[in-house]
């Protein structure tokens, strides 16, 4: 897990280059700032290492011929049988050297075999041609800016920001982020500055679509088909050289997955939760904890550290925050540094088993309305339809059934704002986040599985309960959903306005401030 930045740009001088990288150097202190250069092309690298502690797996990374230059940002968990597989004997404990490696063997089909995060640029320096990808669901960021002198792909869009030396804000970013909290459709705040999305590769002339949520009508996967698919899925994220933790609330899909875990980690396994004194899940956890036996940290953070963190993490991003508890990740994610750098998640599972009950039992039952729609769903109070159906877009012009258009459109769309936020709030405080309900296998066993074979309006995520049930206390099992709990009402109090506009209003005050 890393942040990396490339260019191709000649008038960008090493100097800049090597100042635009010490800007999102977090996101790998074990090994910051390494560069590397052939001809025009810089590559620059911050690791943060998880698998195999040693400097020959440090990037940019070279093929053995020096043809092929390499710098990435993921994890491909599969890598071993990968190699294995395709015969490619490795030099290196390394999924880095693999993933090169297999492209030289086989090319851009070499990403359909990847289980894993990712986001990537490799130059073959023969060809003088750059290739560029980002895993299916767009776990992993990856953003660039393209001219006629050439292209810069970077982690984040800070360090392009410092690179290019200004950027202007998109209006009608401002506008969407206003309505709907977060930006879709390759989107950033910058209108110079777009995101890769999810699914995509870059061959060196255009942005192509290597994978798409196919929604077809299929029959659930059997309760032990399914609990197969959850344990591997996180089995595989356990794969690490440095220690693993988990993010605990006390709700189901984070208690889930630390009950597994406690299964494989005998000793020393850590769960983290966050709250205030007035407004937490304290008892929650407390009860999952004690059950699986894991030793327990409830960090605590009041009204004044909150504001205080944000102010900083916007500085950082040099943009505003989608969600209030992503300030609660950073710091939960802080603290736990000092014994854990990778913590799993539970981001994915309410978009696969249909857990946001009243949006999607409306989907089951109702033809599609974007005038519903924007009830259920939209955070701002802005009544801004044009942002909305451009964020539908994509959607609206593939499916015709209602509750198809909100699945995928929660699967691929509101999730990709779930995951740059986990992302960028764990990486600011050095942690890789993995996520295992966003293994490819089980996104595709569930996409196109009815409504009723998945959830009940009486019984959110029933599939899910099914399976946690031998792992978990009934009473988590039976409590309803709830929230990462913030009061913004309570701590943002300057404001004239009241609920989610209070906060989407702040977060834009101060991003126009960082500039």
């Amino acid at each position: 897990m890393c942040g990396l930045l490339y260019t191709n740009i000649p008038a960008l001088s090493k100097a800049s280059f090597l100042k635009s990288l010490s800007v999102s150097s977090y996101r790998g202190p074990d090994y910051p700032q390494c560069y590397s250069e052939h001809k025009n092309h810089k590559f620059g690298h911050n690791r943060l290492v998880i698998i195999d502690n040693n400097p020959r797996s440090n990037q940019p990374f070279k093929s053995k011929d020096g043809r092929y230059i390499m710098v990435y940002n993921g994890e491909i968990y599969n890598y071993k049988e990968l190699a294995k597989d395709y015969n490619i004997p490795l030099e290196t404990n390394c999924d880095t050297e693999l993933l090169l490696k297999l492209y030289i063997k086989i090319g851009s089909s070499f990403l359909n075999k990847l289980n894993g995060m990712f986001a990537f640029v490799i130059y073959d320096s023969i060809e003088d041609r750059i290739f560029a990808a980002r895993d299916r669901l767009g776990v992993k960021p990856l953003y660039y800016y393209k001219s006629h002198t050439g292209i810069i792909f970077s982690s984040d869009t800070s360090s392009i920001i410092e690179l290019l030396g200004n950027c202007n804000v998109d209006d009608f970013s401002l506008r969407q982020y206003k309505k709907l909290r977060s930006l879709f459709n390759g989107r950033t705040f910058f209108k110079e500055i777009k995101a890769l999305e999810g699914g995509h590769y870059f061959d060196g002339n255009s942005i192509k679509k290597y994978w798409e949520l196919n929604i077809v009508d299929k029959t659930a996967p059997s309760e032990e088909e399914l609990e197969e698919l959850l344990l591997s899925a996180i089995n595989y994220r356990m794969i690490s050289d440095v220690s693993i933790g988990s993010y605990l609330s006390g709700g189901l899909d984070s208690s889930f997955i630390s009950s597994v875990i406690a299964k494989n980690i005998k000793e020393d396994f850590h769960t983290w939760s966050i709250g205030f004194e007035y407004n937490n899940e304290f008892q929650w956890s407390d009860l999952v904890s004690n059950y699986i036996n894991s030793n327990h940290h409830k960090i605590f953070i009041n009204d004044e550290e909150f504001i205080e963190l944000l102010r900083f993490m916007i500085g950082k991003k040099r943009e505003p925050l989608s969600v209030p508890n992503e300030v609660l990740i950073y710091k939960m994610s802080k603290e736990a540094k000092a014994y854990n750098t990778v913590l799993i998640s539970g981001e994915g599972a309410d978009e696969i088993f249909f857990g946001y009950d009243r949006i999607f039992s409306w989907a089951n039952s109702n033809k599609f309305d974007l005038y519903e729609f924007d009830k259920f769903y939209s955070y701002g109070s802005n009544k801004d339809m044009e942002v909305l159906e451009d964020a539908l877009s994509p959607f609206l012009s593939k499916y015709e059934n209602t509750i198809d258009i909100v699945a995928a459109f929660f699967q691929i769309s509101h999730l990709s704002g779930l995951l740059k936020r986990l992302d960028s709030s764990s990486m600011l405080a050095g942690i890789e986040a993995r996520s295992p309900f966003l293994d490819y296998r089980l996104i595709e066993a569930m996409s196109g599985v009815p409504f009723n074979q998945r959830t009940s309006s009486s019984n959110p995520k029933m599939l899910l309960k099914r399976v946690a049930d031998k792992y978990l206390p009934k009473e988590i099992i039976q409590r309803s959903k709830v929230g990462f709990p913030v009061d913004v009402n309570r701590i943002i109090k300057d404001s004239h306005t009241n609920g989610y506009d209070k906060w989407l209003d702040l977060n834009l005050e101060i991003f126009k401030q960082s500039f």
